[in-house]
């Protein structure tokens, strides 16, 4: 569905944020992508949707060049979550919902009938159908969270990006967004997350990309990148992984003592 080859980009030259990055997203997965902070990674995430053209290299999407895509035909294929945001007024639910619908609307066009029916059909799917009236602004981080994806749905795209969806979230509304995720991908959709937590990355992906200063550390499933050797050159401290058998059950820093 999506697929980046060799791509290099630098905001100042000589000084590249990204070097050498390859990947292919299929339908139906999760990509994660970890490492430190500016090692690239939301970079990367906006190449991918074209907010920015690589240097060198290419995004194909279905097979055909990104950028040969207009922008709204683009943002009916590709939807970008961002992190936690407040918009600059008070919006319902369904009215953040139905922004997905601008790629498919004329310049001066209003939403349909159809278009409403589209929005609220995604907010069924993240479980908020009883929320759509309520503002914006008055719901928890993780159902903040659940509206974006509905945002993207409501696009009709087949690949969200999502930059740290379990960012300033506790553990219960971690869950609850990223098993929503879950059975989306097993619906067909496919999406990339970007996170600090690679334990989310173990329970939740079905392939890592792992990154450092710009370049690829590592790629693949969780249990080949999820490895103490590859996550302590990432992230320049110890890691341990805690095994099970042969099952990867957590991974935490290595205490000093």
């Amino acid at each position: 569905m999506l697929e980046a080859e060799n791509l290099y980009y630098a905001y100042t030259p000589d000084v590249p944020a990204l070097r050498g990055i390859s990947l292919t997203l299929r339908a139906g997965t999760i990509l994660y992508l970890l490492g430190r902070n500016g090692c690239g990674k939301t970079t990367l995430m906006n190449c991918l949707s074209g907010v920015l053209k690589p240097k060198r290299g290419a995004v194909r999407l279905y097979g055909r060049d990104l950028h040969s895509y207009t922008p709204a035909e683009r943002a009916r294929q590709v939807g970008l979550i961002p992190q936690l945001h407040t918009p600059a007024f008070n919006y319902s639910v369904r009215e953040i919902v139905l922004m997905g619908r601008a790629p498919h609307l004329g310049l001066f066009a209003s939403p349909s009938r159809l278009d409403y029916e589209i929005a609220d059909a995604a907010l069924e799917s993240v479980g908020l159908s009883s929320y759509r009236e309520r503002p914006y602004t008055q719901l928890s981080g993780g159902e903040r969270q659940l509206v974006l994806i509905a945002r993207g749905l409501a696009q009709q795209c087949r690949i969200l990006l999502m930059d740290e969806p379990d960012a300033h979230l506790d553990l219960n509304n971690q869950l609850r967004v990223m098993e929503r995720v879950v059975r989306l991908a097993a619906d067909g959709l496919s999406f990339i997350v970007t996170s600090h937590l690679p334990n989310n990355a173990l329970a939740y992906a079905h392939e890592v990309l792992l990154m450092k200063r710009g370049a690829m550390l590592a790629y693949g499933t969780p249990a080949d990148v999820l490895s103490e050797n590859l996550l302590s050159a990432a992230y320049d401290l110890p890691i341990e992984v805690i095994r099970e058998g042969e099952r990867l059950r957590a991974i935490l820093p290595r205490r000093a003592s």
